[in-house]
């Protein structure tokens, strides 16, 4: 049920969907990469104390980066939580939060500098590698999938950063002289600059992802759209070269062979049968069927109760179809003989018949429910012509058509039959019948002349 909603959202609301994801895997990073940042930093300060009170005079920088991990971590973690909780009021709109989110971010670490130089009364702090903390949320940002935001957060953070840079050094004398060496217009607007341009490779980072992925969306729609179209029975090589070729799905000519499998008696065991029984017997039948069909470049149409209509040649080209068809039929009923003598399925006979002539092929239905049709004479005689093992006892019965299109390899296994006049023919039709039925053929004829 889940699977065909989200088949159904549309490329925006997948994206919507995605980026909330991200956005908490981002709070999870975001964290860890924090956590990791504070710690180093005191395991460096530990090492480097006297170095460190020498400029800083206090423990107020390092005091103030745990306190800040502390609350950084507690603000991504309540984000994580409300994300999870899919609070819809809260993130109405995913795009315009990841806006907010990035300027809450970006401020608490200017907020956090400021503190350090007011309670430092130097500015060395704006030189230091807490600084370039700014960089882990402007690559971070690439998560949002949103070059506007990369740009903006790389933006943000520069023009905050420049900003106290610039106020401390020109309108607070008082800290930015006993600052050595003193913090230059050339350093803060460079590394401002930095940071803008950080953020712009950022957005060309997040823009590739996104193109990438929508058109990963796309594909998966579309290979969705197919298999919606045609069922589960279709291999993933006949999908690929649809996909290569979707106007031919709009309706158009094309010569084909045609498919009919039935079940013998399959009346008289239903009725002999629990409903579970019948169901798992036409499980195990269809499975090795399906698979037989699908790996000689079938697509199964529709099933008949106790058989099928399969297609060779529709909806694309892939070779000999009546070849494909042929082998797959004579592999179907080597494969039952087999599952026969080994006592794996009940004693089952089938009946199958190919034709190979011209079609109408195409989508059939309306925007809220599509079939892919396959239409013409060829599907009546094909039909015609299974149930005519009935008649002459026989598993595998083709038409001339087909059989004019075998190798001599595959040839050898048919022999003429009979030419019969068949309902919805106006001439009589040559049908050859696969060998292996011959013993039975001649049993049959030898007990109705002892009869």
């Amino acid at each position: 049920m889940d699977k065909d909603k989200n088949n159904k959202l549309s490329t925006e609301e997948l994206f919507d969907k995605e980026i909330t994801k991200i956005e908490r895997l981002r709070s999870v990073i975001l964290i860890g990469l924090l956590a990791a940042e504070a710690v180093l930093l005191l395991v460096i300060y530990l090492f480097f104390i006297e170095d460190y009170l020498n400029l800083f005079k206090s423990n107020i920088a390092i005091f103030s980066i745990l306190m800040f991990t502390v609350v950084i971590i507690i603000y991504e973690s309540l984000i994580h939580y409300f994300m999870g909780r899919n609070n819809k009021p809260f993130f109405f709109n995913p795009r315009l939060f990841g806006f907010f989110n990035s300027f809450s971010e970006i401020t608490l670490l200017t907020v956090l500098l400021v503190v350090i130089v007011e309670h430092s009364g130097q500015i060395l702090i704006l030189k230091a590698p807490a600084a370039l903390t700014y960089f882990i949320f402007i690559v971070l940002s690439t998560f949002r999938l949103n070059y506007k935001l990369s740009v903006f957060t790389g933006t943000l953070a520069a023009a905050e950063y420049i900003f106290i840079s610039y106020f401390y050094t020109n309108y607070a004398p008082e800290i930015a002289e006993i600052t050595y060496p003193a913090l230059t217009e050339m350093q803060y607007l460079g590394q401002g600059l930095i940071m803008i341009i950080t953020g712009v490779a950022a957005a060309f980072v997040s823009n590739l992802i996104k193109k990438k992925m929508i058109a990963s969306w796309k594909s998966i729609q579309e290979k969705n759209e197919i298999i919606d179209l045609f069922g589960q029975q279709i291999s993933p090589e006949i999908v690929k070269n649809i996909l290569d070729k979707r106007h031919e799905l709009s309706g158009t000519r094309q010569n084909v062979c045609i498919m009919f499998l039935d079940i013998r008696q399959f009346t008289p065991f239903v009725e002999h049968h629990q409903p579970e029984e019948v169901v798992n017997y036409l499980n195990t039948l269809f499975g090795f069927m399906i698979d037989i069909v699908q790996s000689h470049n079938g697509v199964i149409n529709q099933f008949l109760g106790d058989g099928f209509m399969a297609t060779f040649g529709a909806p694309v080209k892939t070779g000999n179809s009546s070849m494909h068809a042929t082998k797959a039929a004579i592999k179907i009923i080597r494969t039952l003989e087999r599952k026969n003598k080994e006592g794996s399925i009940p004693g089952t006979r089938i009946g199958i018949g190919l034709h190979y002539d011209e079609a109408v092929t195409g989508n059939i239905g309306s925007s809220a429910r599509k079939q892919y049709s396959i239409t013409g004479r060829v599907v009546i005689m094909a039909s015609r012509i299974e149930q005519l093992n009935k008649k002459y006892s026989t598993d595998l019965l083709i038409s001339k058509e087909v059989y004019e299109q075998l190798t001599h390899s595959i040839r050898k296994y048919f022999e003429w039959l009979d030419d019969i006049r068949v309902k919805g023919s106006e001439r009589p039709i040559s049908i050859y019948n696969y060998t292996s039925n011959r013993k039975r053929i001649q049993d049959n004829e030898k007990a109705k002349n002892e009869n």
